[in-house]
């Protein structure tokens, strides 16, 4: 007797003598009227299998519980092939604790004989149906053992993904990485590890090296496995989609190989659509500055947090005294209130403005975004609308970005274009849009791929980084992929502005070469082509990764790649400010 107690409030009450009891008094056999039987062994299937399933008569129902089966599995199979009816059959006696002698006989037998007809007319849930048959009644240890293997794994598939639908994400849709739970697996198993893990190749292999041993349950438990790995909204194409995108985390913002990090605790929701707002630091020119603004409090921002890096005159007159607007000029005098030097580097800037922006926001907006004046949320739906989505245990909400389609120097780009490390995606897709550059490109863009983040307010002492969130130190999990919404990035929306931009870039932005970086990488490609081929070579990479036209829209068009937002920010800035500033 097991010294274990039982676990308050288990789901079975009666432990397993009760499953097993309840499991049980559904195995009655089904009994036969007078003068009725099961086809014989020898019965000829190669004529069952030219004829089409009939519904009998509904009062041959009630003559017994053989009849009555025949007519439920006829009026689910009509039209079909005779031999699913006849398999439906067998399957329906061979469940119960005792059926005629032949049956299990039979059975193999038709599957010995007419596999081809079977897999090729049969649904799958019968096929699922026929691998536990196998299981209870074949012949061979291969058998047995390979059908019973089957049938538990989609047997518990089918619990999780009917408890999974309760989340409301559809079966195609994996969750994110940052929602990951800090909880432990019960039994006390380790979690499966995204980037190491083998569980899932080693059992599906298995499976199928097992079903070798036997060539009548062979074809059926390789068609099923097949099927399995083929399917979109299984687990294990839901775990594929989450490997990729951990690799592609790992390498574009070094994140560690394990699912570090802290799930935050969201304390207060808002009651109602949620409000929001944005927050940067800049030293761009007022022009810029302005259509940034107007952009984003014409689309709904209800407070926008501007950080001068270095005073700029204009930019205080036109914003001082907007009601929305939080204009801060991070001069001496703030640093020095803030009791720390100021950071050498713009990143640190960044985040620490993006922080003491997000104390100050609680008490006006439910959530504030970290972006820079070069980037807009582009979204056909109110930001508020998809926040308002976001599940209440989530800290924060990741949007990915969007590069612009480079237009000639004063034009507003009209098209933005994807990255191609997106869900569904083809890894030949970079080189197919890119086809000279391509392979030097995360994901085709010139910039970021992690997009940026929208934390709650109020959540204590959290860090606004510039693609995450942290707090004391660790990666805050807990944030939620918005789908529909991009960052549209205008980083290199003209040729003028990339090399302007190109020297900064290459020292200390997102083209400086790191002592780990790849050899193909934008980096060392940039660095190459100016000291070799100079003006031209960077001319022709910026025609082929950049420049608007009809040849690359086109192949972004059929990758899906290509977005073609509502964007207008010098008519917001007529809106908002009446005409555009002039420096």
């Amino acid at each position: 007797m097991s010294s274990q107690k039982s676990p308050p409030n288990p789901a079975y009450p009666k432990g397993l003598v009760g499953i097993v009891k309840q499991m049980n008094e559904r195995r009655a056999p089904l009994g036969f009227a007078k003068g009725e039987a099961l086809p014989p062994l020898d019965c000829d299937l190669a004529q069952m299998a030219k004829q089409r399933v009939t519904v009998p008569d509904e009062s041959s129902r009630k003559t017994s519980d053989n009849a009555r089966k025949t007519w439920e599995i006829a009026k689910e199979l009509e039209g079909q092939n005779a031999l699913l009816h006849l398999n439906g059959l067998l399957i329906a006696h061979l469940r119960k604790r005792s059926q005629p002698a032949h049956t299990a006989d039979l059975f193999l037998r038709l599957w010995t004989e007419h596999a081809d007809v079977l897999l090729r007319e049969m649904d799958l849930r019968w096929k699922v149906s026929s691998l536990t048959t196998f299981g209870d009644h074949g012949k061979t240890p291969t058998q047995r053992s390979t059908g019973l293997a089957l049938s538990t794994l989609f047997g518990a598939m089918k619990l999780y993904e009917s408890e999974r639908l309760f989340s409301g994400r559809e079966a195609d849709r994996p969750f994110t990485l940052d929602g990951r739970a800090a909880g432990p697996l019960p039994l006390q198993m380790d979690a499966f590890s995204l980037v190491d893990g083998g569980l899932d190749v080693n059992m599906i292999g298995r499976l199928w090296e097992e079903a070798h041993g036997d060539p009548v349950i062979q074809p059926l438990a390789h068609d099923m496995l097949q099927r399995l790995i083929d399917d979109p909204r299984t687990v294990f194409r839901r775990l594929h989609r989450l490997r990729a995108r951990k690799l592609r985390r790992i390498e574009e913002n070094g994140d560690s190989e394990t699912d570090t990090g802290v799930t935050l605790p969201v304390s207060k929701l808002p009651a109602k659509t949620p409000t929001w707002g944005v927050v940067c630091t800049t030293n761009a020119p007022v022009q810029d500055v302005a259509r940034f603004v107007a952009h984003h409090l014409e689309i709904g921002a209800s407070r926008v947090y501007i950080y001068l890096d270095t005073p700029d005159p204009a930019v205080s007159r036109l914003l001082d005294g907007h009601p929305k607007v939080m204009l801060t000029v991070c001069d001496a005098t703030y640093w020095k209130k803030a009791g720390k030097n100021r950071p050498e580097a713009h990143q640190l800037r960044q985040t620490y403005n993006a922080t003491q922006a997000l104390k100050h926001a609680k008490d006006h907006v439910d959530w504030l975004g970290h972006i820079d004046t070069d980037e807009f949320i582009l979204s056909p739906k109110k930001l508020s609308t998809l926040l308002k989505s976001v599940p209440g245990d989530m800290a924060g909400a990741r949007i990915y970005p969007a590069e612009a389609l480079a237009v000639a120097t004063g034009q507003t780009p009209a098209h933005f274009k994807l990255r191609t490390t997106g869900d569904g995606v083809p890894s030949s897709a970079v080189t197919d849009i890119y086809p000279t550059f391509g392979s030097y490109m995360r994901g085709g863009f010139l910039s970021h791929l992690a997009g940026k983040v929208f934390a709650r307010t109020g959540l204590g002492e959290v860090r606004l980084a510039i693609h995450r969130l942290r707090v004391k130190g660790e990666d805050v999990l807990n944030t939620h992929d918005l789908d529909d919404v991009h960052v549209g990035h205008l980083h290199a929306p003209d040729w003028d502005s990339f090399l302007s931009k190109l020297d900064f870039r290459q020292s200390k932005g997102s083209y400086r070469v790191k002592s780990d970086d790849a050899l193909k990488n934008v980096g060392h490609l940039l660095n190459y082509l100016r000291d070799e081929e100079g003006e031209d070579g960077l001319r022709a990479f910026f025609d082929e990764m950049c420049a608007d036209s009809e040849d690359l829209r086109n192949r972004l068009k059929a990758h899906g790649l290509l977005l073609k937002p509502r964007f207008d920010p010098d008519a917001a800035v007529k809106k908002v400010f009446g005409t555009v500033p002039s420096s």
